[in-house]
C-alpha cells in the first residue's frame, strides 16, 4: 500500500515537472518565435536602407536605364570604327557604303537658324579646256552644332534733348526703365535662367558661379541668390493669384516633402516640410489649367494642411495614409470637410518593398491585382467622367471587391506582429477613401501627379544640401510653384520668368493678373 502511494506521488511529481518543463518549452519556442520575427523585421530594414542609400528609389524600372551598361561599349564601338574608317582611308581600301543623297535633311527641327557653310570646289574649270562649268544643283548635309551659353552686355541709351532757343531751359529725355535690381548688373532674363537652372535643373547657385567663372564672368552665389529672391518676392502676386485659383477647384491632390533648413545662431540643419497641393484634370479631360503650389512650413500637423486649404469649398482629397490629413474630414474641426480618397501606388509601394528581401505569394498575389486596376486606368485616361466611372464600374469593382475578403482571410493565417499583416491592415483600415475612385470618374487611384510634381524638390535639396534660413525656403517654395506649374502646362519656365517680371516692372495692373498666369503666357 505505501509503495503505490509513493509511486502515485512519484507520478505526480514527475507529471508536474512535465507540465512545467512542456510549458517552458512553449514559451522558449514563442520567444524564439519573436527572437525570429524580429531577426527577420531587421534584416528586412538593413535591406530596405541600403537599397534606400545605394539602390534605385522608382519602383519601376526607367527603360533608360537598360542601356546604361552598353553606353561604354558603344562609345567604345565608336572609335573602333573611327579608327578603322581612317585606316581604310590611309590605305585607299575603303569601301563607300550606300548613302542617302541628302543625310540628316529634315530630321533636325525646323525652327532651329541654318548657317551654310558653302565648299566650293577648287577649281570649276573644266579639265577638257571647255571653259567653266555649270551648276546643275548641290548636296546639303545637316549637322547638329551648339553655342555654348554666352553672355552679352545690354547697353541702355537715353538721348538728352536740349532747345537751344530757349537757352537749354527745355529739355526731353526718356525716363530710365524700372529694373529688377536699381542700378544693378541682371536683366530679367539672366535672372530668369539662374532661379530655372537651380529650381528647375538641380544646379546649385554655387555650381552655376562656377560655370560662368570659365566665361570670365565673376557672379558670386550670394549674388545670385539674392536676384532670384527679389524676383520671387515680384512675382508673390501671381503666385497667390494662382493659389486663389486653385481654391476653386473640388478635386485636389496634397502631399508633402522634407526641407533641410539652417536654424539661425545653432549651426544645425532642422527638418522642415514643403506641403504640395496639385490640380490636374487631364487625366479626365477637365477645362481648368493644371497647377501646382509649394508652400513651406515647420511642421507636418494637420493644421497646416487646414491653413494651406483655408478658403476651399471642399470636395474629394486625394492624399497618401498620413494621419494628419484627417483632421480635414472632420466635420468637428473643418468648417467645409473634406472626403478623403486614398493613394493605392502607396499601399502597393508597402507589398513591393516587402516582397524585395521576403519572397512572398501574398505580395505577388496583390500585386497582380493592383496591376489589373492599372491596366484598366490606363485604358480611359483622357476619357469623360462618365465613361471613367461607367468602366470602372463594370471592370474594377468586381476586382476591388473580391481583393477584400481574400486579404482578411490572409490575416488568418498571419500573427498579429508579423509585417505583412500590418500593410494588409494599412489598406483594410482605409478601405472607403481606396474605393472612392470607382464612384467618381474625375478621381485618379493614386497620388502620382503630385508625386511626379514634388520630384523635383529632392533632386534639387540633394545638390543644395539645405536652405540657408526660413525666408530661403519660402522662396524656394514660391520659385518651385512657378516652375512647376510652368512645366504642367508646357510653357518654357524661363521665358516665363523673364517676360512676366517685365511686366510687373513695368507696372502691369493688379486687375488685369489672369494675364499673367503660366497657362496664358505666349512666347
Amino acid at each position: 500500500m505505501a509503495s503505490s502511494t509513493i509511486s502515485a506521488a512519484r507520478v505526480a511529481d514527475l507529471e508536474r515537472r512535465l507540465a512545467v518543463s512542456e510549458a517552458a518549452r512553449i514559451d522558449a519556442e514563442t520567444r524564439l518565435a519573436e527572437v525570429e520575427e524580429a531577426r527577420a523585421r531587421l534584416e528586412r530594414l538593413l535591406a530596405q536602407m541600403r537599397r534606400a542609400t545605394f539602390g534605385a528609389k522608382s519602383e519601376k524600372r526607367d527603360p533608360d536605364q537598360h542601356n546604361l551598361p552598353f553606353e561604354d561599349l558603344e562609345a567604345a564601338a565608336g572609335m573602333l570604327a573611327a579608327a578603322s574608317e581612317a585606316a581604310d582611308k590611309a590605305t585607299g581600301t575603303r569601301k563607300k557604303a550606300p548613302r542617302a543623297p541628302e543625310p540628316n535633311k529634315g530630321h533636325l527641327p525646323a525652327h532651329l537658324p541654318r548657317i551654310e557653310q558653302v565648299i566650293e570646289p577648287d577649281s570649276i574649270l573644266c579639265p577638257c579646256g571647255c571653259g567653266a562649268m555649270q551648276k546643275v544643283g548641290e548636296s546639303r548635309i545637316e549637322r547638329l552644332d551648339v553655342i555654348p551659353a554666352q553672355f552679352r552686355v545690354l547697353v541702355t541709351v537715353r538721348p538728352k534733348y536740349v532747345c537751344r532757343a530757349c537757352n537749354g531751359a527745355q529739355h526731353a529725355q526718356a525716363p530710365a526703365p524700372e529694373w529688377l535690381v536699381p542700378r544693378g548688373l541682371p536683366t530679367e532674363a539672366l535672372v530668369a535662367h539662374s532661379m530655372v537652372a537651380k529650381f528647375g535643373d538641380y544646379l546649385p547657385f554655387y555650381r552655376q558661379s562656377e560655370i560662368y567663372r570659365r566665361q570670365g564672368i565673376d557672379l558670386d552665389r550670394s549674388m545670385l541668390a539674392e536676384w532670384s529672391g527679389r524676383a520671387a518676392q515680384l512675382l508673390s502676386p501671381v503666385i497667390d493669384a494662382m493659389m486663389a485659383e486653385l481654391r476653386r477647384s473640388d478635386r485636389l491632390q496634397m502631399d508633402e516633402t522634407t526641407v533641410p533648413v539652417l536654424a539661425p545662431g545653432t549651426g544645425a540643419v532642422r527638418k522642415d516640410w514643403l506641403w504640395v497641393v496639385l490640380r490636374d484634370q487631364r487625366g479626365w479631360g477637365g477645362s481648368d489649367p493644371p497647377i501646382v503650389v509649394f508652400h513651406h512650413s515647420p511642421s507636418r500637423g494637420g493644421a497646416v494642411a487646414q491653413e494651406i486649404l483655408t478658403g476651399c469649398a471642399g470636395g474629394t482629397l486625394l492624399v497618401d495614409g498620413h494621419t494628419g490629413y484627417d483632421v480635414l474630414a472632420d466635420p468637428k474641426k473643418t468648417a467645409r470637410p473634406w472626403a478623403l480618397a486614398f493613394c493605392w501606388t502607396h499601399w502597393r509601394r508597402r507589398f513591393v518593398k516587402f516582397s524585395q528581401d521576403t519572397p512572398s505569394p501574398i505580395c505577388d498575389e496583390m500585386i497582380g491585382r493592383i496591376a489589373s486596376l492599372y491596366a484598366i486606368e490606363k485604358e480611359i485616361r483622357g476619357r469623360d467622367p462618365a465613361t471613367r466611372r461607367a468602366v470602372r464600374q463594370k471592370f474594377s469593382k468586381p476586382i476591388v471587391e473580391a481583393l477584400r475578403p481574400w486579404l482578411e482571410a490572409c490575416l488568418q493565417d498571419l500573427s498579429s506582429a508579423n509585417e505583412l499583416a500590418r500593410h494588409i491592415r494599412y489598406g483594410l483600415k482605409r478601405w472607403d477613401g481606396l474605393t472612392r475612385f470607382l464612384d467618381d470618374g474625375r478621381l485618379e487611384m493614386d497620388t502620382n501627379g503630385v508625386e511626379n510634381a514634388i520630384r523635383p524638390i529632392p533632386l534639387t535639396r540633394k545638390n543644395a544640401l539645405f536652405a540657408g534660413s526660413t525666408d530661403g525656403a519660402k522662396t524656394w517654395a514660391r520659385i518651385a510653384s512657378l516652375i512647376g506649374t510652368c512645366k504642367l502646362n508646357g510653357v518654357n519656365p524661363e521665358a516665363y520668368i523673364a517676360a512676366t517680371l517685365r511686366k510687373i516692372l513695368d507696372n502691369h495692373m493688379q486687375r488685369d493678373i489672369a494675364e499673367l498666369m503660366p497657362w496664358n503666357f505666349r512666347e
